[in-house]
């Protein structure tokens, strides 16, 4: 299996600069099956940072309304459930129930102006007729 290979998920203009947005993708997981892999992208500036869209104490998703992740300030990513902040640089969690605890981070990369995932294998449209192919 290729980890090199980069999936665009969105162009860098689509997320404006100080917000961050979820996106529901699908993984093929280390048994090859897939499975559902919610993350989030922040932008500030020219830097984007991507994290599991999962908060550390609960394994509830962040977002409790669609893509509200900042707090109040826009400064810190922020779990919609019990209300831990989280660094937007780091992941670290630095207020609330998992404080010292941390966001599983993601490997992204901004090619020809688009947000794309690394190192991993995301399930493909094409990947079930490469199976009957094969």
């Amino acid at each position: 299996m290729d980890h090199n290979t980069a999936y665009a998920i969105c162009a860098l203009n689509d997320i404006p600069s100080q917000r961050a947005i979820g996106f529901h993708l699908m993984i093929v997981g280390d048994d090859g099956a897939p499975r559902p892999w919610p993350i989030v992208i922040v932008r500030w500036g020219k830097q984007v940072f991507g994290y599991l869209n999962r908060c550390p104490h609960g394994g509830v998703n962040l977002d409790w309304e669609r893509n509200q992740f900042l707090d109040g300030n826009g400064t810190r990513l922020l779990c919609g459930k019990h209300g831990a902040t989280f660094e937007l640089g780091t992941g670290h969690c630095v207020d609330g129930p998992c404080k010292g605890e941390s966001l599983t981070p993601i490997a992204l990369a901004v090619l020809d102006g688009d947000i794309c995932v690394t190192g991993v294998r995301l399930v493909e449209e094409d990947d079930e007729a490469a199976r009957e192919e094969a």
